[in-house]
């Protein structure tokens, strides 16, 4: 159990850092906040009003998991280095492409609602 407590104060340590350093971050759970609302009217059922708004939060884990390995990155060095690099828009890329499946996701519900 005491594990578990650790562990949690840790995550909550990670989301108050996010919170006040990481715009990006600071986007997403504004955005997930507004997805609320508006996924309730745009969603047939109840399905289709969690999916709207796990592609979000998946887009708030992807930019967690990318600002930890530029945070590992950052810490081995501070000098170039292509491996770095790679890392770092490798997790960049992550990021993209889940911004793209939610947008996918997001204009497929909107559609859906606009013709009925």
């Amino acid at each position: 159990m005491q594990r578990w407590i650790k562990a949690f104060r840790n995550s909550v340590a990670a989301f108050g850092h996010l919170s006040r350093n990481e715009t990006a971050f600071k986007q997403e759970c504004w955005l997930l906040l507004a997805a609320v609302p508006v996924a309730y009217i745009v969603a047939r059922d109840i399905s289709e009003y969690f999916t709207l708004l796990i592609v979000i939060v998946v887009i708030i884990l992807v930019e967690v998991l990318n600002t930890a390995i530029e945070a590992a990155c950052d810490a081995v060095t501070s000098e170039f280095n292509d491996n770095i690099k790679i890392a770092k828009d490798c997790g960049s890329l992550a990021v993209l492409l889940a911004c793209g499946i939610a947008t996918v996701v997001w204009a497929l519900a909107i559609i859906n609602w606009a013709i009925g």
